[in-house]
């Protein structure tokens, strides 16, 4: 696939190109032109002209658009699905998945262009004001810049997308450099749909130019999905405009006492491995009350081993395929070998070979080691046992991270107690943190960001409201 820069809905091609490598053969997949200056000023003023149409359509208008645009991806669900593995590695089950969940997200998008309303306010609440109402409407930002990761190459776009275009602003999407190809998939449908010119644009590019473009002041707001890293120094750059900030997480996952120990082993081995841990909600950390730690330990290590299948991502029964990239492989690694000499012990697993690692249990992590504390992206998790609940809970708390939680308990007392206590966006009773289901208010505290996604909650993030004060 050789594919320029999707601008104003034309493809434009440019002098410099980005091969597109497979993770799991290292083969070419694919070719794009990289955007450079001229090309982001082409597509800002593209994306501000066609704001002038869009803050102007009716919610029928832009729930007809977004339904276009999801009927035309389920047509191509499954060449969607093979390129995300092609260019992302991600095992075809999963990749299937993700895009059984961009149709729904981009169904859902429309169904959410067509309510999004406002409220009526008693203002006569002081004698001077009586006879006085409010009306509160939402109105759309303008320009949208959408920076997406690798790992959901499609799923993570729609997300902007969707509700983006729901809200009635135009989007830029700087798709990852590792995985556009399906992004400038998504902008084929797109321009097949009929849809209006300017309304969704995709500009492959270099990190240090699209940098750039984020203290642009005619885009309105940022939605950017990422490391910590990168996210909090692009919230620096944004200036005035909103930012929506979905970053990394260093997920816990408690095993409560009184857990079904069989099918908390089962969603856990699923929920830190799949994808090679590349899911910023992936169990990392798995936290087993002391009475019931080595019979869960024997479960769960059998099942990693007999239900965890390594390998060829285009297989379907394949859970842990390869790392994005020889870096990444490297790093993990890396991270594992220091916590081996703080004294860790290895469980299951080790270093593998080239991009592939197999599933890796480490015990024994010292809370000052990075696998503990960081986010390790990779498919490594950390056991750990706990005396109490509220100890567990102490130790679900102890990172800079707050994306998700998991708990599995039969002990209503306890769920409630990590709601309230959990420093995190979301808690998962009986499944693993990586649960997500995509109307979700979904996003994190501390730093793993702030801001929520989930289309209605998006939709908000992505207006402004508006009052209108009335003396009757």
């Amino acid at each position: 696939m050789n594919k320029g820069c999707f601008i104003n809905n034309s493809w434009v091609e440019t002098e410099e190109k980005l091969a597109v490598l497979s993770p799991w053969s290292g083969e070419t997949v694919g070719e794009v032109s990289l955007a450079a200056a001229g090309e982001w000023d082409a597509a800002i003023t593209a994306a501000q002209k066609a704001f002038v149409t869009f803050k102007s359509f009716s919610s029928l208008e832009r729930q007809q658009m977004l339904e276009k645009l999801a009927t035309g991806v389920e047509n191509r669900q499954e060449e969607l699905a093979q390129t995300i593995v092609a260019e992302g590695g991600k095992p075809l089950t999963y990749a299937r998945g993700e895009m059984a969940r961009g149709v729904l997200t981009l169904s859902l998008a429309a169904a959410e262009a067509a309510r999004i309303g406002g409220e009526v306010i008693p203002l006569d609440l002081t004698a001077a004001s009586r006879g006085r109402w409010g009306i509160t409407r939402r109105f759309p930002l303008g320009p949208v810049l959408g920076i997406s990761p690798f790992n959901f190459p499609f799923n993570l776009v729609a997300h902007k997308v969707g509700p983006a275009l729901a809200a009635g602003n135009p989007i830029i999407i700087k798709p990852p450099s590792a995985t556009p190809l399906t992004a400038l998939k998504l902008a084929e449908i797109y321009e097949q749909a009929g849809l209006p010119p300017g309304g969704l644009q995709v500009l492959p590019s270099s990190s240090q130019l699209a940098e750039k473009y984020v203290a642009e002041a005619r885009l309105k707001a940022l939605s950017f999905t990422g490391s910590a890293a990168v996210g909090w120094r692009l919230k620096g750059l944004a200036g005035p405009k909103k930012v929506i900030l979905e970053l990394g997480g260093n997920a816990a996952c408690i095993v409560d006492a009184d857990a079904d120990l069989e099918a908390a082993a089962a969603r856990t081995a699923i929920g830190a491995f799949a994808h090679a841990g590349q899911v910023c909600i992936s169990v990392q950390r798995l936290l087993v009350h002391q009475d019931i730690y080595e019979a869960f330990k024997e479960i769960f290590l059998r099942t990693v081993q007999t239900k965890v299948v390594v390998g060829d991502p285009r297989r379907p029964e394949t859970v842990v395929g390869p790392f994005i990239d020889a870096g990444a492989g490297a790093r993990v690694r890396q991270w594992v070998d220091e916590a081996l000499a703080g004294g860790a012990r290895l469980v299951s697993g080790g270093p593998g070979e080239g991009n592939l690692m197999p599933p890796t249990v480490l015990e024994n992590v010292t809370r000052d080691l990075k696998v503990w504390q960081d986010e390790i992206f990779g498919p490594v998790v950390v056991l750990a046992p706990f005396a109490d609940f509220t100890q567990a809970l102490k130790m679900a708390n102890d990172s800079v991270y707050g994306l998700q939680a998991g708990v599995f308990t039969r002990n209503l007392a306890h769920a409630w107690q990590a709601f309230e206590t959990l420093e995190v966006g979301g808690v998962i009773i009986n499944d693993v943190p990586a649960f997500r289901v995509d109307n979700m208010p979904y996003g994190g505290v501390k730093a793993s960001g702030f801001g929520r996604e989930g289309l209605r909650y998006a939709v908000e993030e992505l207006t402004e409201l508006r009052l209108l004060a009335l003396q009757v």
